[in-house]
């Protein structure tokens, strides 16, 4: 590590249960769906938008998800775990090809060790069907899966029309209309993907709606106020760690590639990373003393071994 500066600002699933455990559970259905697409479509706000929680961090910034995160959706008859994965991309770092490689392994469906039940392609209504869209089809078993046109409350009717026709020539499964920001057409999206579901048992408590360790959540959340802040150059050179989990103290190192970069996060006065710091507390428990730490790791996302170290 190069160089650190301080600036201080006010789990796993359990493992599968007998199933089925009782009679009620004899009907109960249960499985994967994996939400793949190109970056910024909308693939984290659709998870958030039915689990009815934040499960995922979201930005109008491409790559911002970067993980392979799961989100469960439970009614009484039924579990759906979402497997929410990183816009396929061209790659140019390591950090690129990680990202494209966590997504791409979720759309396996003949391995039951990382295979899903469902594939959903998810398509942006705003913008026209191009080649980075076949590219990500040419990956995908279309007979079997479903095609979800996200956005439609931002695009006009034309567009939807024309997104809707251009897929049609994939051959998929099915086809859905839906805005995550709305909500309209995600009832009738949910219910086919419960059809869809073998039967199964409930894979996460009632309660549970995400898998995610809290210490990597709290980093996201950071990540994505600092998203919010920051100049459009910086996303993809920032990463966030939780370094120290002393209840109600967090401590969170943001690790960007240059020195010029830090000063960019911190901001003049220390603006910028205080208003980050501010909106991800907001999102905390009352009490939660959160400190920020920005440190330099020179070219951190074009190696290999940094870019595992950090968690992807």
């Amino acid at each position: 590590m190069a160089d650190e500066t301080h600036t201080t600002d006010e789990s796993a699933p359990p493992s599968d249960p007998a199933w089925p455990a009782d009679d009620d559970d004899a009907t109960f259905r249960s499985g994967f769906v994996t939400f793949v697409g190109r970056p910024n479509v909308g693939k984290s706000s659709l998870v958030n938008a039915i689990c009815g929680r934040k499960v995922s961090i979201i930005s109008d910034k491409p790559q911002t998800t970067r993980h392979r995160i799961m989100g469960v959706f439970t009614r009484d008859d039924s579990q759906i775990v979402f497997v929410d994965t990183p816009g396929i991309h061209k790659p140019v770092t390591a950090l690129g090809a990680r990202v494209n490689a966590t997504a791409l392994e979720s759309v396996t469906r003949d391995d039951e060790e990382a295979g899903v039940d469902v594939v959903a392609f998810v398509l942006d209504a705003t913008k026209p069907f191009g080649k980075g869209d076949r590219w990500v089809a040419s990956k995908l078993d279309l007979a079997e899966t479903i095609v979800v046109v996200n956005k439609i409350d931002r695009a006009k009717p034309g567009q939807v029309l024309a997104m809707l026709t251009a897929a049609s020539e994939l051959g998929a499964k099915e086809y859905f209309p839906v805005s995550a920001l709305t909500k309209d057409g995600l009832a009738g999206l949910v219910d086919h993907l419960t059809a869809g579901l073998p039967l199964g048992p409930r894979y996460f408590p009632d309660d549970q709606v995400s898998d995610q360790p809290e210490e990597r959540w709290v980093a996201e959340l950071v990540r994505e106020q600092l998203l919010a802040v920051t100049h459009d150059e910086l996303p993809y050179s920032i990463a966030t760690q939780v370094v120290e989990w002393e209840w109600p103290r967090i401590r969170v190192d943001i690790i960007v590639e240059r020195d010029s970069q830090k000063g960019m996060v911190i901001g003049k006065g220390g603006n910028i990373l205080k208003q980050a710091g501010e909106r991800a507390r907001r999102q905390l428990p009352d009490g939660v003393y959160l400190e920020l730490r920005v440190k330099v790791d020179k070219d951190w996302q074009r190696k290999p071994e940094r870019v595992e170290r950090l968690g992807y």
